[in-house]
């Protein structure tokens, strides 16, 4: 079993699923710290725990929690992407502008979602067979990206509506995708989560590109050895990173229809990160699920909610969140020197 969880290997389903591995698993620290976390707002506050309130989290932490899942995949092939912020603002903003060309909504997508896996495909070129870190890299295709967005718009907003000639059906369907409910009473945007985790939970778990993911991370020498091969798969991370970048960018513009590329998606890669990492996914490679990963977007979302339901300042919800990076770092590591 140790050499198994070493390569990446999976553990049989009778022992992922056995009680004691649960309660020992690290999501499962992480659900308890959620839960306290919750505990501790709704008596806190007077409307932390209604409904209204949850189904608004929800909203929230739909685009964050739809980046955290391709960071997983990143994370766990062991590369990181800084870029995530700077391409959730060009493919936005690139959509918005064709849609008020008069493009149809679907071709406008596409493109928005090309976009997207056209800089995970650089990002992941350049961190295998250009030889650079990813850390590296990465950081300079945010600096790139941003740049490219800025000329594309001239550094005006792209507001997307009918007075800006966006076709009249465009803009309703566009506008549904992110201000839309299901059944007038669930978030498109938490839908849109749902589905793709769930999705990314299936490809993680039970395909063979799952596998391979876990055995690059875990180590690449060995998953080479058995044939593997590691650039592919870290590239193929880097551009499903950059394609569900994209689409929280397309479903950013979609809920408020005006976005500026000096402005759109700044330090989101740090929430992003820090939400993968609370999940328990390890800056080292190997480890990482897609239930950790929700989780810790849930952690980042209802702190966030519970200190504006309590007054606090948003300066010292920053410092918040950057101690909460630094702690799941350091339990990262922790935990890792332990098991080694």
């Amino acid at each position: 079993m140790a050499e198994a969880v070493r390569t990446g290997a999976r553990a049989p389903a009778t022992d992922r699923f056995s009680l004691g591995r649960l309660l020992r698993a690290r999501e499962a620290g992480v659900f308890f710290a959620l839960l306290a976390l919750c505990l501790f707002l709704t008596f806190a506050t007077d409307s932390f725990l209604t409904s209204t309130n949850l189904l608004n989290v929800g909203r929230q932490i739909s685009l964050l929690g739809i980046m955290a899942v391709g960071m997983t995949f990143v994370l766990i092939a062991g590369e990181v992407d800084l870029s995530v912020g700077s391409t959730y603002a060009f493919s936005g903003l690139a959509t918005g502008m064709l849609i008020v060309a008069g493009w149809a909504l679907l071709p406008a997508i596409g493109v928005g979602l090309l976009t997207g896996a056209i800089i995970g495909l650089a990002n992941g070129v350049l961190s295998t067979y250009g030889r650079l870190p990813s850390l590296i890299a990465t950081l300079g295709m945010l600096s790139i990206v941003r740049g490219a967005a800025l000329i594309l718009t001239n550094g005006q907003p792209v507001t997307v509506n009918e007075r800006k000639g966006a076709l009249p059906e465009v803009a309703e369907a566009f506008s549904y995708m992110g201000q839309g409910y299901l059944f007038d009473v669930v978030p498109m945007q938490l839908v849109f989560f749902v589905i793709i985790a769930a999705l990314a939970w299936v490809v993680l778990s039970y395909t063979n590109f799952g596998f391979r993911v876990f055995a690059v991370g875990g180590s690449a020498k060995a998953a080479r050895v058995s044939g593997i091969s590691v650039y592919t798969i870290k590239i193929w991370a880097f551009v499903l990173m950059g394609v569900l970048a994209a689409f929280a960018g397309i479903l950013s513009l979609a809920f408020l229809p005006s976005g500026q590329a000096g402005r759109t998606g700044l330090g989101l890669e740090l929430d992003v990160i820090a939400a993968t990492i609370v999940g328990g996914a390890s800056l080292s490679g190997g480890e990482g699920t897609i239930l950790g990963t929700i989780l810790g977007v849930l952690i980042i979302g209802v702190m966030r909610n519970g200190l504006v339901l309590m007054g606090v300042s948003p300066f010292v919800q920053e410092l918040m969140i950057g101690l909460v990076i630094i702690i799941a770092v350091g339990i990262d590591k922790w935990s890792t020197r332990k098991t080694a």
